[in-house]
Parts: C-alpha cells; structure tokens; sequence
C-alpha cells in the first residue's frame, strides 16, 4: 500500500533505475508513516562509508506530547539496501568508483538519488528511490503542454 509519492521528483528528474530499500526507524516514525504523516519534497538520498542515507525526509512524531524533546523530524535516516546494489548505485553516480557507460554509450555522471515513494510490504515499511537525471527546463515545459494537451482532450471526450 503507498503511503506518500513524491510527484516533484517526476516532474524534476529523469528516473534512470528505481531501487527499493529499507529504511532504519524509530518505533513512533514508524506509527507516524503508516498514519500517512510523512513528506519527501525536497529529500535526497546520498552515499557516505560504502551506506546510503535519506536526507531531509519530514518525519513529524505521531504524538507530539509523548516524543522525545530532542526529535529532528529531518534527521538523516539509514537506508537498507545489499551491498551489490550500493556497489552498482555507487558506481552509477561516480562516488567511489569510475562512472561507467549507460547501455546509450554517454557516461553516467551528474545523477542523483530521489525517493519516489514510500509504501508498506509485509509489514515493513519500503521506500522507492529512483537514480534521476535532472531535467532541463525546456523539457520541464514539454511535459507541462502535454500534460495539457491530454487534459483538454479528456475534457472535450465528456463532452
């Protein structure tokens, strides 16, 4: 079930690969995220030791009175994912290791890590990030015409 989608990294970036990985909680973030009580605008996921890590993700407690004072709803969170993976995440962005070639022949460098969503599996709570390539303005403004292109046509069918 998604719990939260992070629609400005759709529309900012272009998602190469997505990963789902685990994220390291406390016990009332966890009751916090399943009430929907999370924001990913403006998150990022780095690589820091051969680990990755989410930034910035809002996290607000579930109940303010019983959290403990010194909670940052901001601080940074450990994600989980198999060390083949960080290895290939790695690799892709350039930390740690050379850039590799895409499957295009252009080299991939310039990339970021953006959480796309965050959902539950199992009981346990999954977030989906995504190796995005940002997006120039002139194609921000494509997507933003075609977008309005479909909504008229919709619009003119019901009719």
């Amino acid at each position: 079930m998604v719990i939260s989608t992070n629609k400005r990294a759709y529309f900012d970036y272009e998602i190469l690969e997505t990963y789902e990985a685990g994220i390291e909680l406390l016990g009332f973030e966890v009751k916090a995220i399943k009430s929907g009580r999370i924001n990913l605008a403006g998150s990022y996921a780095t690589l820091k030791n051969n680990e990755l890590w989410l930034l910035n993700a809002d996290i607000p407690p579930y109940q303010p009175n019983n959290t403990p004072s010194e909670y940052d709803s901001k601080r940074t969170r450990k994600l989980l994912l198999k060390r083949s993976e960080i290895e290939k995440i790695a690799g892709s962005i350039g930390k740690g290791a050379l850039p590799r070639s895409s499957a295009r022949g252009r080299m991939l460098s310039g990339l970021t890590l953006v959480p796309l969503k965050v959902y539950t599996k199992a009981r346990r709570i999954k977030i989906e990030i995504g190796l995005g390539k940002s997006k120039k303005a002139r194609d921000k403004r494509e997507a933003i015409k075609k977008r309005e292109v479909v909504r008229e046509m919709r619009h003119t069918l019901r009719q």
